[in-house]
Formats: C-alpha cells, sequence, structure tokens
C-alpha cells in the first residue's frame, strides 16, 4: 500500500463494460518523509467514497483487484482507505482532522 493525495476525477462515457458504475480519481503520490506530493499523476478507481484533496492509501498491480468493486475487472490501481492520521517515530506527519501537513 501506498500514500497519494486525491486532485481531480476522471469521467469517462464509453469505456469498458467491467468499468460501468467504479469512481474514477486522479491522485499523486505522497513522499512519506516529507508529506508533499512526490511523481506523476495516475488515475485510480475509489472503492471508499474518497473526495478531492484527501490523502488516501492506495494498492496497485493484482493487489488493486482484491476489493468487492474490482475483483475480475482490467484495474491496476484502487483506493482501499481515507487517511485519517500518520505518525512516524512517534512524530504527527499528517492530521486530517486539523487540516495539516507536518
Amino acid at each position: 500500500m501506498q500514500l497519494a493525495r486525491v486532485i481531480g476525477s476522471v469521467v469517462s462515457t464509453r469505456k469498458s463494460q467491467n468499468l460501468e458504475g467504479l469512481k474514477l480519481l486522479v491522485a499523486v503520490p505522497i513522499d512519506m518523509d516529507t508529506m508533499q506530493e512526490k511523481g506523476a499523476p495516475f488515475v485510480t478507481v475509489d472503492t471508499v467514497g474518497a473526495g478531492e484533496g484527501e490523502i488516501v492509501m492506495w494498492a496497485g498491480g493484482s493487489s488493486s483487484r482484491q476489493t468487492e468493486q474490482t475483483s475480475g475487472k482490467p484495474v491496476d490501481s484502487s483506493i482501499i482507505g481515507i487517511v485519517d492520521f500518520v505518525d512516524i517515530l512517534g512524530k504527527r506527519r499528517y492530521d486530517k482532522g486539523a487540516g495539516e501537513v507536518r
């Protein structure tokens, strides 16, 4: 699992029938040391109701197809959790409730 920030959404009216009903979001990876965006944005399937600006946990590859919504679907990344806190070595790096990254 990795962390990313949701930065947008994707709408596709014509797509594989296997993707019908799935919510597609755009996310950018988060560097765990700095809690800042690092890397190229990617499209991912939202399985938990995430929204723009939230930090999320995501899985890639075959692990992304282990949810009820993505099983057997042509998916290579899925959001599997919305992050409330990140603590590393006893220091709070992220607090969703406080709306801050430290």
